[in-house]
């Protein structure tokens, strides 16, 4: 009965992971929109978006391999399991053992290959644009991603995301300069992955700024849909990971929660999501686009950020 009840959580959190998603993406969009004084499209709108897609046909062109075809499947199901291993509103579950950070950091780059080897399948220049800037990004992101890593796992003793989430919820790890080095870095990298804006626009198809749209300029129907969801999943990941490490407040465990409880974890984590999504809209209306040559820079002072975090807690663990 109890492993019957722990696959139930663990499917729970799969499902809560998929079905927030676009709703998170809904809600940046619409508080972007009234930040602007305008009136904005719906917050379900990301989910008609992704019905309409699915029930059109899907469009090849005539020297698509099979990799362009399998590639949406595959960055959809990384990204969703990546996602999925990230601790929402309770620690410790059945697969819980399997979430480790470095583990989320490999299925993120290997949906980056597959996707960034697709835009160049087809030969459109746009594709080949948009894929060398998605390497030249995840060069400089995922060295930083690692550095910052590297501090959690010197705090907390473990790179397993529930083990991490529960040291940095205890009272004696305190306010660290470190941590707030690596809260720094990873929002910056989030950004970066995400293509938010300074790093990339979402919602514009300049061919002299895009990056992650100029590789699936060619993708249509069900696997623009399996892209769409995937980029939402993956934003709602971020959004998840930093406020399990530096807001792990309102988890609970598996084995120790009742009905009750995850209740109210259910509610800690929406708020969570809502105030990760006002501040990312805030920043967004709040900045302008950096140039492509200039992100090099901004993800360099991420990877110093994580570096320092690092190099501090070496010289004093109290740091």
């Amino acid at each position: 009965m109890a492993m019957i009840l722990e696959l139930l959580v663990q499917g729970a959190q799969m499902a809560l992971v998929l079905l927030l998603a676009p709703l998170l993406t809904g809600f940046v969009r619409q508080v972007k929109a009234r930040l602007l004084r305008r009136r904005g499209p719906s917050i379900l709108q990301p989910y008609r978006d992704l019905a309409r897609l699915l029930r059109k046909e899907a469009v090849l062109a005539e020297n698509a391999s099979w990799l362009f075809r399998a590639t949406p499947y595959l960055v959809f199901a990384a990204t969703w399991v990546a996602a999925a291993l990230v601790p929402t509103f309770a620690t410790g579950l059945i697969f819980s053992w399997t979430a480790d950070l470095i583990a989320i950091i490999a299925l993120l780059a290997s949906a980056r290959f597959f996707l960034a080897l697709a835009g160049m399948d087809v030969g459109t220049s746009f594709g080949g644009i948009g894929s060398s800037r998605e390497v030249m990004i995840a060069s400089l992101a995922e060295p930083a991603m690692i550095m910052i890593v590297f501090t959690l796992a010197l705090v907390a003793g473990s790179t397993q995301l529930s083990t991490v989430a529960t040291v940095l919820a205890g009272p004696e790890v305190g306010l660290r300069v470190s941590l707030g080095l690596a809260l720094v870095a990873l929002v910056m990298v989030a950004i970066a992955e995400n293509g938010r804006i300074p790093i990339d626009n979402p919602a514009t198809h300049l061919e002299l700024t895009m990056v992650h749209e100029a590789m699936v300029l060619e993708y249509s129907g069900r696997h623009l849909a399996m892209i769409e969801l995937a980029a939402a999943i993956k934003l709602l990941l971020y959004v998840s990971l930093i406020a399990a490490v530096f807001a792990p407040w309102g988890i609970v465990p598996a084995s120790g929660g009742g009905a009750g409880a995850w209740v109210a974890a259910l509610l800690a984590y929406a708020a969570k999501l809502a105030v990760g999504g006002f501040l990312l809209a805030l920043f967004e209306t709040s900045i302008a686009k950096m140039r492509v040559f200039r992100v090099p820079d901004f993800l360099g002072a991420a990877l110093m950020l994580g570096l320092l975090g690092t190099l501090l807690l070496f010289v004093s663990r109290s740091l």
